[in-house]
């Protein structure tokens, strides 16, 4: 019989991922609206935006987007010809069922054909766990000597109306590939997760999220080498 708590402790990351996935898809859906409508991608690649929350001890939003938001990323992706349009990050945390709040930082940069998000999150939840938990649908890694896992989530797809009183239509999207990665090569507890998706709805490419991955992860405050 499997503990309640025990499983919901483990699916605690899972969740707080998916969210954050629907709440970003829509912050980033409005800016990109925004960015076309002010012609602002044709000067330039994006920066990012600064924190709108006070960082803490964790590893804040604006670093984590500095990170992301690498002038070589068009390459790592595989679309050289492309540049950063929205490069944004987001502070949130969540409660544990003893009232603990937990930090957790975001950020996404957005492409012509890909998008591109990163999470850090400083809880005990060790990557192995997360494999045991849902094995027929993640496939273990090793990325740069630490354990990760391969797993794919469904994207949620925002349609802006704007000569219908800015309506909003949403609906199912692509895939999007996540790749979650311990903070060191003993999976001690802590963890950062990387998850690429196409505009187009296309299948993205797992050469690309791992050569993200291999180039952003160790720049990020809180990775250990192997």
């Amino acid at each position: 019989m499997v503990d309640d708590s025990a499983s919901e402790q483990a699916r605690r990351p899972v969740v707080q991922a998916l969210a954050a996935v629907l709440v970003f898809a829509g912050v980033a859906g409005v800016l990109w609206a925004q960015a076309a409508l002010d012609g602002s991608s044709d000067e330039g690649p994006a920066n990012c935006s600064s924190d709108r929350h006070k960082p803490g001890r964790h590893v804040s939003a604006a670093r984590l987007c500095t990170a992301l938001n690498r002038s070589d990323l068009p390459v790592l992706l595989g679309t050289p010809q492309e540049q950063a349009e929205i490069a944004y990050g987001s502070e949130s945390s969540a409660k544990d069922a003893d009232g603990t709040q937990t930090p957790s930082s975001e950020a996404e940069v957005d492409l012509k054909t890909y998008s591109v998000k990163l999470w850090a999150s400083d809880d005990d939840f060790r990557v192995g766990e997360f494999s045991g938990l849902f094995a027929s649908d993640v496939e273990s890694r090793k990325v740069l000597g630490h354990p990760a896992v391969l797993y794919s989530d469904n994207t949620i797809s925002l349609r802006f109306n704007l000569g219908g009183r800015g309506k909003i239509d949403s609906g199912p999207g692509g895939i999007a590939r996540h790749l979650l990665v311990a903070k060191d090569p003993k999976d001690g507890g802590g963890s950062l997760e990387i998850a690429v998706w196409r505009q187009d709805d296309a299948p993205p490419d797992d050469t690309a999220l791992f050569r993200v991955a291999e180039r952003v992860l160790p720049t990020v405050p809180g990775w250990t080498g192997g």
